[in-house]
């Protein structure tokens, strides 16, 4: 059922997939930590266009890799790798998101602490930026969509979320997953727009919006590098119609059920929002199953916490692998732009 329906959106894609296929970033340093062994089990939580998946495999003959992925483009690519000779029945894709994945697993005879390893790259994939049509991308016009699974899931797309939501909630959006400082006056802006019977279906019509109330005042990102006046809308956007904050959190619990002793997890984030969530799981700063939004550091001194919710601080369930979070170097960064702002964190499962 699922390759059918695969094959009828495919169409829409394929001019363009030799020139949007996902570059891995920090590929080898993935798969140093990873340190994928023979015969092991290993879950690709985001397999995007295989690039990780692939140097597992290769780096290991007897391994095999459980790949997921919720765009429907990339789990046609895992389809396609899998028949392929040297991957066949060691490559088993899945279709889904994190939260579906204790459902996708129930069919494939694995039993709890299975995973010698588990591998995230979070964020989208070129193929997602680089096709207009998906309504990722600031520098391609398409249609406002943003949905990750192509629209095939509940989600409602970035327009339905412009022309339906209240101009207060807009703002916190905003505010929230764009860290956008300038919320209000952009939230204000599509709302007047809404109500002159403007629908903004489009990503022009979105960049276009949000540049005229911004002005023509330069922007920077955290990097540095100068970034467009709707990056930040762009960004909570999408990260609000696929849910992803949430999605992240609840695949690095599911790595505490999924991986054995010693399994080892590594973890790409491209934003200070997904890296916080991935830094305080494993940090063991988690509350009632969530990444605690409050550092530690800043609890105050009136604040008591029970004697379960201590134990759990100081009872960390991993012992991370290197001391600083590692970026890429100089010479990947000239290869491939979108690197820049990446950052990886490993760590192997104590308990």
């Amino acid at each position: 059922m699922i390759k059918q329906k695969l094959t009828r959106i495919r169409p829409k894609y394929a001019r363009q997939i030799s020139s949007s296929l996902h570059v891995p970033v920090l590929c080898e340093v993935a798969i140093k930590y990873l340190n994928p062994r023979r015969n092991g089990n290993y879950l690709d939580m985001t397999f995007g266009a295989g690039g990780h998946t692939r140097r597992v495999l290769d780096t290991c003959s007897n391994a095999k890799v459980y790949a997921l992925d919720r765009d429907p483009l990339a789990h046609q690519l895992a389809i396609e790798m899998s028949q392929k000779e040297e991957y066949k029945g060691r490559l088993v894709p899945l279709f889904g998101k994190f939260s579906d994945l204790p459902q996708l697993l129930d069919g494939q005879n694995l039993s709890r602490n299975s995973f010698d390893g588990m591998l995230y790259d979070f964020g989208c994939s070129s193929m997602q930026f680089d096709v207009a049509n998906r309504g990722f991308s600031i520098s391609q016009n398409g249609p406002l969509d943003m949905r990750m699974d192509g629209g095939r899931g509940r989600g409602i797309s970035a327009a339905d979320v412009l022309a339906r939501a209240e101009e207060e909630d807009l703002a916190r959006i905003l505010r929230v997953y764009g860290e956008e400082k300038a919320a209000k006056k952009i939230a204000r802006a599509i709302v007047e727009a809404r109500g002159a019977l403007q629908r903004i279906e489009t990503t022009k019509q979105l960049a276009d919006l949000v540049a005229a109330v911004l002005g023509d005042s330069s922007r920077q990102d955290k990097l540095q590098r100068p970034s467009h006046a709707a990056t930040k809308t762009f960004q909570a956007l999408r990260i609000f119609v696929n849910n992803e904050l949430n999605e992240i959190n609840y695949g690095m619990l599911l790595a505490n059920e999924l991986l054995c002793p010693e399994g080892r997890l590594v973890a790409i984030t491209f934003h200070s929002l997904e890296d916080t969530i991935v830094k305080r799981h494993l940090n063991g700063n988690v509350i009632e199953g969530r990444a605690n939004p409050v550092p530690l550091k800043y609890c105050g001194h009136d604040v008591t916490l029970d004697s379960q919710l201590m134990q759990s601080f100081v009872q960390n369930k991993w012992r991370q692998l290197h001391r600083h979070v590692i970026l890429p170097d100089a010479e990947e960064i000239a290869r491939n732009s979108r690197s820049r702002s990446a950052k990886l964190r490993a760590a192997i499962k104590i308990k």
